[in-house]
């Protein structure tokens, strides 16, 4: 009867100690929800990479947390809504873009502080936005756009130091 106990017991803290494992993690991961603030709303027009969740980022640090997108349909432009710590004032001048951490790395909205002394408000908008950069079609256009070029070697040719050689038909003749 003692060893039904005992393994009652040890259970029971197995399970408490599993329950606060996860209620930690949850906590450390940003996963237990918005804990107060004030939202701002942005509209970008290419928000790639940037979904509910994403980060909110100011000089780096995370200060809010992406809490609605939507596609505004006057403008066809996306429209976002950030939910911002309260200590975070930020004036009316200040800006957002679409930043990512490295070339592949995830992407959130990096929030720049302007200089005015009006500040934004709960429902304000920032009016100052940068979209997301598609990487891919930077890099295929600076790939495909030297296709009309030859080659594209800018070394100096033999024969002449500063690149230009003579041409073919026009060999120096020596001088009588």
């Amino acid at each position: 009867m003692k060893s039904t106990a005992l393994e009652t017991v040890v259970g029971a803290l197995v399970i408490l100690a599993a329950v606060a494992f996860f209620l930690f993690a949850s906590r450390a991961a940003g996963l237990g929800g918005p804990s107060g603030g004030y939202i701002l709303k942005a509209q970008f027009d290419n928000v790639d990479g940037i979904s509910v969740g994403s980060d909110v980022r100011l000089a780096g640090i995370k200060v809010g947390t992406v809490v609605g997108q939507q596609l505004d349909p006057k403008s066809y432009q996306a429209r976002i809504e950030m939910l911002v710590q309260p200590q975070v004032q930020l004036s009316d001048d200040s800006s957002a873009k679409i930043s990512a951490e490295g070339l592949l790395g995830s992407k959130f909205v990096a929030l720049e502080p302007g200089g005015s002394d009006t500040k934004l408000a709960n429902g304000g908008e920032i009016s100052y936005t940068q979209g997301a950069v598609d990487m891919w079609s930077l890099i295929s256009q600076a790939m495909f756009s030297k296709s009309g070029s030859k080659g594209g070697d800018t070394a100096p040719k033999s024969g002449d130091a500063g690149g230009n050689a003579a041409p073919a038909d026009q060999a120096q003749q020596p001088k009588q």
